[in-house]
């Protein structure tokens, strides 16, 4: 997702609409099969869409506080939440249907694609958070750092690690997000941004993934704000209160939902 031009309102109350564009590589059709989207298109579609969506509902008195203009540990939020549908069968039943027979995506298979992305969905998220604690740890300190990279790395993420380390590996020197690609001291986002998402998304879950009230709220309160107020303040205004790392926990299969308890 690409803003030519953001949104603002003129002196004289003219509000200024955004430009944005939505590019995409998609997989090409076959001498004897139309061109399918697999589902890494459509999550990445949703997931670009949900940035155009925050683009496309700005409504500020100031471009540079509209749309994605928000604070980094924030701006993720619209794009990741989209990605949910992407596996939810009402919404697979709007458009997912066999490109010869007509006939919608079995139900067994979409839970079989559900089951299959929680596979190592715990070690995973102590990957990201591991990465995040290496991050924090060279962003926080207050000296000049002359010390050995290797024991240095290992004792600032040793919570997060399972496994034995190996001795000689160095993920610090091909790191390259936190030392030139935009996340130093903010490559916690990545696992932030999925407890909003998932956070917010458990809304529509008990509401209705395509409830009119609940998405209205999420654009008034969220998409539309940009960075004219604290990332907290906004969300809580949606959400009623602060997010919880439960959802995400039940959507990666770690912990069960209250529901299927005894």
């Amino acid at each position: 997702m690409t803003e030519f031009q953001g949104q603002w309102i003129e002196r004289d109350g003219t509000n200024v609409r955004p430009h944005a564009s939505l590019v995409m590589n998609l997989s090409k059709p076959t001498a004897d099969k139309p061109a399918l989207l697999r589902l890494g298109e459509v999550e990445t579609f949703l997931h670009e869409f949900g940035h155009s969506l925050h683009g496309m509902f700005a409504n500020t008195r100031f471009e540079s506080l509209s749309g994605t203009n928000v604070w980094w540990d924030f701006v993720e939020l619209p794009s990741q939440f989209m990605e949910n549908y992407a596996v939810e069968k009402e919404f697979l039943r709007t458009f997912a249907f066999h490109y010869q027979t007509g006939e919608p995506m079995p139900d067994e298979l979409i839970d079989k694609i559900v089951a299959s992305r929680n596979f190592n969905a715990a070690s995973a998220c102590l990957r990201q958070v591991s990465f995040g604690l290496l991050d924090m740890a060279y962003y926080t300190r207050r000296e000049e750092f002359t010390s050995d990279i290797i024991p240095f790395e290992k004792q600032a993420w040793e919570k997060a690690i399972v496994g034995k380390q190996l001795p000689d590996t160095c993920m610090t020197v091909q790191f390259s997000h936190i030392m030139a690609g935009g996340y130093a001291a903010g490559y916690y986002s990545y696992k932030w941004a999925e407890v909003l998402d998932a956070d917010a998304f458990s809304v529509f879950r008990r509401n209705g993934i395509f409830d009119r009230a609940t998405a209205q709220s999420f654009r008034d309160n969220i998409l539309s704000r940009g960075g004219t107020e604290h990332p907290m303040t906004l969300y809580k205004r949606f959400r009623g209160q602060e997010p919880t790392i439960d959802a995400l926990l039940e959507r990666n299969g770690i912990a069960v939902p209250p529901s299927h308890t005894r």
